[in-house]
């Protein structure tokens, strides 16, 4: 293959992460970096994706309204193709958003 990831240890394995602070981002960061396909969801409020510091390299972005049903229902079809999830909520609040098992 001709991507740039092909041959690195988590070739082929793809992160949806939700943007937030703490350890998710860093994670995710370590799995791009280890050649995972990490796709971070961003707030769409902010209008724009907000991480544009160290911690984002390596990653895709999208914004989406968590809130909205519409984004929910984006969230849930990037997670169908997903090998894993980052989440950085405290428990209960990916189920309130309606993106829990």
């Amino acid at each position: 293959s001709n991507s740039p990831r092909a041959g690195m240890a988590l070739a082929g394995i793809k992160v949806l992460e939700l943007e937030g602070i703490g350890p998710g981002p860093l994670a995710g960061c370590v799995l791009a970096d280890f050649g995972a396909d990490v796709v971070s969801i961003c707030r769409a409020s902010e209008g724009r994706p907000k991480s544009q510091d160290h911690v984002s390299r390596g990653k895709r972005s999208i914004a989406v309204d968590l809130k909205a049903p519409a984004g929910v229902a984006v969230v849930r079809r990037l997670a169908a193709e997903a090998d894993v999830f980052i989440e950085p909520f405290r428990p209960g609040v990916v189920e309130k958003l309606g993106l829990g098992p």
